[in-house]
């Protein structure tokens, strides 16, 4: 084994691109045209052995598994039990494992959010805000919606002390309702909660109906501070805040968006292929597969270097940015043709810095106050 190796996380996709659910915005549903040979994707157990086997027989100190798709629950609670046994079968003695369940919440119940609980699942659910909001994309396939699904299965983690957050993706109907979310999702109790912007271009180039605008994501980012500062900066946790200001106090990034370069994990899909990113899952920049190569094999290949050190590949004006140790330029998702040598802006450049502009201040005196309490 070698000590050497850099610590990196697994983002699995058990069942591929497959869900239950019919959302027109979602990115991820197009992947299943890479494998084409099944309607139906799920992972077979002797990839799951050989998956869990290769990484945790890795010398690393902790080892981190989330769980997503596509719908991931799709698998099924047996697939879980699996996961947890085989955890415990590979696990050496004083290493730490840990588990993230990404899902839409519809297919829950007491018993899989016992065995969550039992296993100290961190648990991110899907909801988009009220149910008029919530329903106007995330339907399933015959058109109804699914917010009271979601709500009700969220009783059972409550029920069983699951912990878990809220994943709001932001997107066309949603963008100017930050006050409306920030107050449902808290008089809901909801206190972890995570904003994503949608933005998606056709295969033209152009913008998606869904997707969100640089300026419409600043403004709504800013109107979200409000809600949260100063009354609810030790009651609410929103991630991208809470990321900010970890960079300010520890000078470290703990979310790969932020961090200067794209090596932090790999995505797994259902069949064992194993590639850089979520949002570039596609055939050029497969790494290599489980049953196949070693994860040293795989972490050393040239393509996925030079696939971390694109996020690097900085437009000029980003280089006398005040803002760059925040963004480092931005998720190469909103970084047009980054795959081609563009050196071009994030797409969402103009709302980070509206929204730096309006609340770096706040944030180091904030970061300041936590300080003082650490020393």
């Amino acid at each position: 084994m070698d000590k050497s190796l850099k610590p990196f996380s697994l983002l699995i996709k058990p069942a591929s691109a497959d869900c239950n659910l019919n959302c027109n915005y979602c990115f991820y549903s197009k992947k299943a045209s890479l494998y084409p040979e099944s309607k139906v994707h799920r992972m077979p157990d002797t990839i799951l052995d050989k998956l869990i086997e290769s990484y945790m027989n890795l010398d690393l100190e902790s080892y981190v598994f989330g769980w997503q798709g596509g719908e991931p629950t799709l698998m099924g609670l047996d697939f879980f039990k699996k996961v947890t046994d085989l955890q415990k079968k590979y696990g050496r003695s004083g290493a730490v494992v840990s588990n993230g369940l990404q899902t839409n919440a519809t297919l829950l119940n007491d018993e899989f959010a016992k065995h969550l609980s039992d296993y100290n699942f961190l648990v991110g659910v899907s909801l988009d805000g009220p149910i008029y909001i919530h329903d106007y994309y995330r339907k399933f396939y015959d058109g109804r919606g699914s917010f009271k699904n979601v709500i009700d299965n969220m009783e059972s983690l409550k029920r069983h002390n699951v912990s878990f957050n809220i994943l709001t993706l932001i997107n066309n109907v949603n963008v100017s309702n930050s006050k409306e979310l920030y107050l449902f999702l808290k008089q809901k109790g909801y206190f972890y909660q995570q904003y994503i912007p949608c933005v998606e271009f056709d295969s033209g180039g152009n913008l998606e109906s869904f997707s969100v605008k640089a300026k419409e994501w600043g403004n709504f980012l800013c109107e979200l501070f409000d809600c949260w500062y100063p009354d609810d900066i030790n009651k609410v946790s929103i991630r991208l805040f809470d990321s900010i200001l970890y960079y300010l106090i520890k000078g470290k990034y703990n979310s790969c968006d932020m961090d200067r370069k794209c090596l932090s994990y790999f995505v797994v899909e259902y069949n064992g292929d194993v590639y850089p990113c979520d949002f570039f899952v596609q055939k050029d920049l497969r790494l290599g597969n489980v049953m196949e190569n070693s994860w040293q094999e795989i972490i050393s290949s040239q393509k996925y270097i030079l696939f971390g050190e694109l996020k690097e590949r900085f437009n000029s004006v980003c280089k006398d940015c005040i803002y760059l140790i925040f963004c480092n330029g931005d998720c190469l998702k909103y970084r047009p043709g980054i795959l081609e040598n563009s050196q071009k802006l994030s797409f969402l450049c103009k709302g980070w810095t509206k929204f730096y502009d309006y609340t770096i201040e706040r944030f180091k005196d904030i970061a300041k106050v936590y300080s003082s309490k650490q020393d």
